[in-house]
């Protein structure tokens, strides 16, 4: 009887075929395997992580105020020539131990922030960072002996005091951190007709100096490092956009914008 034979072409086209179908599996089952494995590690060290990782202090409040104002001058022609017209933002973030009692444990020894960043820089004006006192708070006033270069360190105070003139924070936790953000210079030497004619000096000179909100809109982040009485260190990265409107629908425009975020910033051991 004949035998039929497959044209030598066909044979090593089904062994190729066959060749490829075997490297396929093997990899499909090794990457599959690489998968769980990592997912599984990766879940194993974040329950770790989760049951070690004690929460000492977080942050559960960001206030935010927001405003403009400009140096202006009045001209003999009536006219208003503003030399800096300037939108500001006061930033009041409330540490809080996680246990009420006080201990070692979660009263402060050390506090700063580093890191500063402006993730999206406002099209218009020049932004910096300053340290700004409670009791200036929700004012226009801002020190340039306060612009924070690199970093803000905190004296860290036991003592019941109102001179917050300085960077200080109490020990308990009591007071905020307070900080200005100032967007200097977004108009130089711009000239407003009838000076006395409902002039505020507020958000609404934004409106008046056509200023748009896309132009100035910026957000900000840096790093809050807090040593406790034990010495250990904790590190929280924050992030929050420069608030120009509000939910409710009002706007800078209208004179100002105050923002509360109810936030959940935990801090993390570091050492």
């Amino acid at each position: 009887m004949d035998k039929k034979i497959t044209p030598l072409p066909e044979i090593k086209r089904i062994f190729v075929l066959a060749i490829l179908v075997l490297i396929f599996t093997f990899l499909s089952y090794t990457v599959s395997r690489g998968y769980i494995n990592k997912s599984n590690f990766e879940k194993q060290i974040l329950e770790i992580a989760n049951k070690n990782e004690e929460k000492i202090f977080t942050i559960n409040d960001i206030t935010l105020f927001s405003s403009a104002d400009s140096n202006a001058e009045v001209m003999q022609n009536s006219t208003l020539n503003i030399h800096n017209l300037y939108q500001y933002t006061d930033i009041a973030i409330f540490l809080r131990p996680v246990q009420e009692e006080l201990t070692y444990k979660n009263t402060l020894k050390d506090v700063y922030i580093d890191n500063i960043n402006f993730v999206k820089k406002p099209e218009a004006g020049t932004p910096n960072l300053y340290y700004k006192s409670l009791n200036d708070f929700a004012t226009s006033k801002h020190i340039e002996e306060n612009k924070i270069e690199n970093d803000l360190h905190f004296n860290i105070s036991s003592e019941d005091t109102n001179d917050l003139t300085t960077p200080t924070l109490f020990n308990n936790c009591a007071n905020p951190l307070t900080l200005g953000y100032v967007n200097n210079n977004i108009k130089i030497d711009y000239t407003l007709p009838d000076a006395f004619s409902q002039i505020a000096y507020d958000g609404s000179l934004l409106k008046r100096c056509a200023v748009t909100l896309s132009s100035i809109a910026s957000s900000v982040s840096f790093d809050i490092h807090i040593t406790n009485n034990l010495d250990q260190q904790f590190v929280c990265p924050i992030y929050f956009e420069i608030p120009l409107e509000s939910q409710d629908g009002a706007s800078i425009y209208d004179g100002k914008v105050l923002l509360k975020n109810n936030t959940n910033y935990t801090f993390y051991r570091c050492n």
